[in-house]
């Protein structure tokens, strides 16, 4: 689908119109997500997964009000750097377009723009989801992954959020959530949550299968697949759920809510962790980017998606 407020690369647009495999990236972990200079560092090294893995990444973000599909070295220094970016989910695009502004999207806004351009597979973190701090605060990738036919790559949703609650809307919204080798969903730095998937695939090929199925009978929602981040990286949910509930509390008593919520989180449980759950979270990024990888190489093969 052509968009006049879209601009993919040469490398992009090249391998959308070859039927290449190609895999979407975030980009508000570049700019919201991890400090300096790791989220410069991660953003260079998922790029280079997918590439090694014989697929062409699209990082995908706003720079002067245009929707970019892959940046080139030095705009993702750019975004890395800069002190002003916008975090642009579904609602903040008018704004970031009308007022010519950079941006990092979030999963939400990354699937939308992702979607217009026809890319099928996207890797990221870890989904948004229901708040702990209020069940009124749900994130608009739920509502995205509800309404958007892609394979959407994470480890689970961030360990912040009330994962029963958030596994419970995307039941309702008919979203399936695939387990990648596992019967239980990650809890993001974990890889244990005590929590079902509503399937287990154990290959890539099988995703790619699952997700012809499941948009082959009419279903227009994501298809999203839970990757457990590697044993080595894992961090125990026993040691994890104290530092979380200590870091939520300090929200609360902050009054900290909406888009500043995550970010004080995370760089919180950082603090609290001692720098693990930012290791754990660069590792399974780099996990996610190699997966979504092999699945988009299967999706163009088979040539799966819905036409």
């Amino acid at each position: 689908m052509k968009n006049t407020y879209t601009q993919p690369s040469l490398e992009v647009a090249r391998a959308l119109k070859l039927g290449a495999p190609v895999v979407a990236l975030e980009s508000t972990v570049v700019t919201h997500g991890l400090p300096r200079p790791q989220n410069l560092e991660l953003a260079r090294n998922m790029e280079k997964t997918v590439r090694e893995s014989g697929a062409t990444p699209a990082t995908i973000a706003l720079l002067d009000g245009k929707i970019r599909l892959g940046l080139s070295d030095p705009e993702l220094v750019r975004l890395s750097e800069s002190e002003s970016t916008l975090k642009i989910s579904h609602r903040d695009f008018a704004t970031a377009i009308v007022k010519k502004m950079d941006g990092g999207t979030t999963v939400a806004g990354t699937m939308l723009a992702a979607h217009m351009a026809g890319i099928k597979v996207f890797a990221t973190g870890g989904i948004g989801g229901v708040h702990k701090e209020s069940p009124f605060d749900i994130s608009t990738d739920l509502k995205a992954l509800a309404e958007t036919p892609m394979i959407v790559v994470c480890a689970g949703a961030k360990a912040i959020l009330d994962l029963p609650a958030t596994l419970e809307y995307l039941e309702t919204m008919g979203v399936p959530v695939v387990g990648y080798q596992t019967d239980e969903f990650p809890a993001f730095y974990s890889r244990e949550s005590g929590l079902n998937v509503s399937a287990r695939l154990d290959s890539p090929k099988d995703i790619a299968e699952f997700a012809k199925a499941h948009w082959g009978v009419g279903l227009q929602s994501a298809v999203l697949v839970t990757n457990p981040l590697p044993e080595t990286d894992s961090i125990p949910k026993s040691e994890m759920e104290p530092i979380i509930s200590k870091a939520s509390q300090e929200a609360v008593e902050q009054e900290i809510h909406g888009q500043a919520l995550t970010p004080f989180l995370l760089s919180r449980i950082s603090e609290l962790s001692g720098g693990k759950s930012l290791n754990a979270n660069i590792a399974l990024l780099l996990n996610n980017a190699s997966l979504a990888a092999e699945i988009a190489k299967n999706m163009a093969v088979r040539k799966t998606w819905a036409m």
